[in-house]
């Protein structure tokens, strides 16, 4: 067994000594011995700690990715149908341009409540809140 010698205040020495009767150590070296041990551990845990941490971030970083790129195809999908709608739907005629604008105004605003009352009532008061602000 290697020999090591320290010195420390008398201060932290004495904190030692109570400790070691405190805790049931034979020796102020048995408890100077357990503590090294201690330390070393914890370090290791904490490197393991680290690594494991780390490893979350990267599954999380990728399940953000994914979620990113299903948006991403969402909201091309939605493009490519409105592009097509817009295409192949007339314009109204001049004297019915008003009329039709109406009714357009209205069927937003339904479609924007169902699209809150199916996502959550959450959404459901944002959605609302958008239909109020697009009729100013």
């Amino acid at each position: 067994m290697s020999k090591r010698a320290i010195r420390i205040h008398p201060e932290l020495d004495q904190r030692m000594l109570n400790a070691t009767k405190e805790r049931g150590y034979r020796t102020p070296s048995a408890f100077i011995r357990a503590a090294i041990e201690s330390e070393i551990k914890s370090r290791d845990e904490k490197a393991g700690m680290e690594e494991q941490t780390a490893a979350s971030f990267d599954r999380l970083t990728k399940a953000q990715r994914r979620i990113v790129r299903g948006q991403q195809a969402l909201f091309a999908l939605v493009d490519a149908l409105t592009k097509a709608f817009l295409t192949c739907v007339p314009e109204p005629h001049a004297d019915a341009m008003g009329q039709s604008v109406a009714r357009a105004r209205d069927r937003y605003a339904r479609l924007l409540k169902a699209a809150g009352y199916a996502m959550g009532s959450e959404v459901r008061s944002a959605m609302e809140g958008l239909v109020e602000n697009g009729d100013d």
